[in-house]
C-alpha cells in the first residue's frame, strides 16, 4: 500500500503543515536527502501546542501522543515539499527531544509515538536511526520536538 493511501486509511489530515516560528525554513533538500526542521506537537489545524514537562505535567502516554502529533506535522512538511509521501524511499535519522524534569528517564518511550507512526505509514522503510534525549526546556514550553532526515526516491 502506498504511503499516501495509508495516511488516508488512518484518517490523518496533512493539509495544515506548521510554519516556521523564527528565521529558518521547514525543509532543505540536498541531493536525495530531505532535512526537516524540528517540529512541535500541534493539535490538528489549531495553533495550540501540547506544552509541559514530562514527569511533572504530562504522563509518558501523553508524551507518546504528543510525539505522534509531531510525526503528523513532519509528514505534512514532507508532503508540502514533495507533493506526495510516496516520494519517500525511507526514513533515515530522527532526533527526538523531550522536555522533561531532571529525573525523567523515559525519553525513548515518548519518542516511540513518532517512530511507531513512521512504521505505520512507511512499513519497514519507516524504521530509522534515532536519538531520544531529555531537555531542560524547549521553545514555547512544548513537550516534544523532533527533527527528521528522509531519503527520497530517485527522480522525486
Amino acid at each position: 500500500m502506498s504511503a499516501d493511501a495509508r495516511i488516508e486509511e488512518l484518517g490523518i489530515d496533512l493539509s495544515q503543515p506548521s510554519n516556521p516560528i523564527a528565521n529558518y525554513v521547514p525543509a532543505v533538500r540536498v541531493g536525495n536527502l530531505l532535512f526537516l526542521s524540528g517540529n512541535g506537537p500541534r493539535r490538528g489545524s489549531s495553533p495550540e501546542m501540547v506544552t509541559g514537562k514530562l514527569g511533572r505535567d504530562l504522563t509518558v502516554e501523553e508524551g507518546y501522543e504528543a510525539a505522534r502529533l509531531v510525526g503528523i506535522q513532519l509528514l505534512a512538511a514532507i508532503k508540502r515539499e514533495t507533493g506526495t509521501l510516496d516520494s519517500v524511499e525511507r526514513c533515515v535519522k530522527a532526533l527526538g527531544m523531550v522536555n522533561g524534569t531532571p529525573d525523567f528517564t523515559q525519553q525513548p518511550a515518548v519518542i516511540n509515538g513518532f517512530s511507531d507512526l513512521m512504521v505505520e505509514v512507511f512499513g519497514e522503510n519507516g524504521k530509522h536511526a534515532r536519538s531520544a534525549v531529555g531537555m531542560g526546556s524547549l521553545p514555547n514550553g512544548i513537550a516534544v520536538e523532533i527533527e527528521l532526515i528522509v531519503q527520497l526516491k530517485e527522480g522525486s
